[in-house]
Order: structure tokens, then sequence, then C-alpha cells
């Protein structure tokens, strides 16, 4: 891909993972990059979602950005999405690290940046690589639960919870999301375990060194920022600042109100979009920034 000043180059191919082969896209540089970043997307949303950001951390700061789907999800699906046994933790504990990993390969001197939203840097506190990461930052990660949620929004978490979605879920063996207003069909076991997590007063946070891993991340030299938006009611502020928390007293926390950046709104999933591309050097600001 060219522009008028610069030549991005990408690469498309696939990442061994236990979960299966995870459908990949490197954008990376022609120059060798000092930062390689792996950006690790929410529930739900496809990897070339992320292009645009992904093209600008290329073209404006020479940074090679990997992006990719899930195991049992977008691309990386094979088979009946009714045979994926994939759960969430699978897509954090297992994908995540995967993709890391072919990073490292390809650029073991670069410095490496994860930059994950939503599930994407949710359960960042208990993954096994964490020493290997230079920096993390989180995008609308939260440890959410239903009473977070502002009304009247809080009305339609109760039906994706408690309504038609399980029910769907239960009778067809996946979640069908463009049917229940999601978007795209996610595998059973996915929903039945971010369900689980998000109807519960503490999300993952009691499973911690019991079905999860313990915290590891306070062992490590790797810097930590979490950035959420004022509008943002699927995530709302006071769940990121929980999962602040479990990272320790020195990770970065930053509200932004979109507004700050003439935009009207940003929300869960906007933060990536094109359209509110004015927030992205916020997004990736240093501490102190």
């Amino acid at each position: 891909m060219r522009d008028d000043q610069h030549i991005i180059e990408t690469e498309d191919f696939w990442i061994p993972s236990q979960g299966g082969n995870l459908s990949a896209r490197l954008y990376k540089p022609v120059i060798e990059p000092e930062i390689v970043v792996t950006l690790n997307s929410a529930t739900g949303v496809p990897r070339d979602y992320y292009q645009h950001f992904a093209l600008w951390l290329a073209l404006e700061h020479g940074m090679a950005c990997l992006t990719y789907d899930y195991s049992g999800f977008g691309q990386s699906l094979t088979g009946r999405i009714q045979d994926a046994t994939v759960t969430m933790a699978d897509w954090a504990l297992v994908d995540i690290p995967a993709a890391r990993a072919e990073l490292r390969r390809r650029y073991p001197q670069a410095q490496h940046w994860a930059i994950g939203h939503s599930i994407g840097g949710m359960l960042g506190p208990v993954q096994p690589d964490v020493a290997q990461i230079d920096r993390l930052i989180c995008v609308n990660s939260g440890l959410v639960t239903f009473t977070d949620h502002p009304w009247p929004y809080r009305a339609l978490a109760g039906l994706f919870w408690y309504g038609h979605a399980p029910l769907l879920a239960r009778m067809l063996g996946y979640l069908p999301g463009r049917a229940v207003g999601f978007g795209p069909d996610l595998p059973a076991a996915v929903y039945w375990q971010w369900r689980r997590w998000c109807t519960a007063p503490r999300n993952y946070a009691p499973e911690i060194g019991a079905s999860l891993p313990d915290v590891t991340w306070d062992s490590t030299s790797g810097t930590v920022d979490l950035v959420t938006f004022t509008d943002d009611q699927m995530v709302p502020p006071q769940a990121v600042w929980r999962l602040a928390e479990l990272f320790g007293p020195d990770a970065q926390r930053h509200l932004i109100d979109p507004k700050d950046h003439g935009l009207q709104s940003v929300g869960h999933i906007g933060a990536f979009a094109r359209r509110n591309s004015a927030i992205w050097p916020r997004l990736i600001a240093q501490q102190g920034v």
C-alpha cells in the first residue's frame, strides 16, 4: 500500500494456536521497526475492523502491527461454529500469547507492545507471557458486571444475558449474533463464559488462582495504561478501574472525554474507527503526555 511518502507492506498468514490456527494480517513499514504491536480484538470484532488504526501505526509511527481473529471466530473459524469448543479464556490465555510469540519470532530485537481492546486486555494480569511485554495498552477493558451499566442500556444488557440471547444459544448451539443485535456469531462456550463473568459481581476475579492463573503482572518491568471513555456504557470507567487494581499501583489510568477531541461519541467499540482517528495519538501517548 502506498501514499505520497511511505510504502506499507501487508502479509497474510496463519498462526498456530492450541485453539486452532489464527488468521492474521501483519502491517509493516519497509524500515525495520523499533516497536511492534500485537492488536488484540474486542469480543465479536473482526480483525479487519482495526485495519485503519494498524495502517496509521505503520505509516505515522513506523510500527509493525499484527491483527488477527481469535479461534473459532471470523476468518479463523474452520468448520461449523456449532462444533467450536473454544472459550473466552482460551482466547485470552492461548490465542493472545500465540500471536505475541509469532511477533517476537519475527522481530526479536524490537520493543513489544500489546494493545488490547475490551477482552483483548481484560485478562492481561493473568496471561502467561506478560514478562515479555514492554508496554500494554488496555482500551475499554474492565471487570464489568451487569449493575455497572447505566439505564436504559442496562435493559438491553439484560436481554443479552437473561432474555432471547441465551435461549437462542441453547437452541442453536452458538450465539447468532446478528439475530440478537450483537454482530457476528460467537461459539457457544465463549458466550456462556462471557455471560458468567459479566453477571458476577467481580467478573472473573474470584476465579484467579483456581480456574484461571494467578496474577503475574506485578513481577514484570512492563508498563500498563488503561484507557476508557466517559461515554462507554458497556464497560463504564468504574469497571476499568477495578481491572487497574489487578495490575497494581503503577497502572496508569486515562479517562477521555470524546468532546475534548472534537468528537460527539466514542463509546465502547468506536476507539479504533477511522472516523475517530483524532483520539489515536492519545491512545498510544507515553506516560505523562
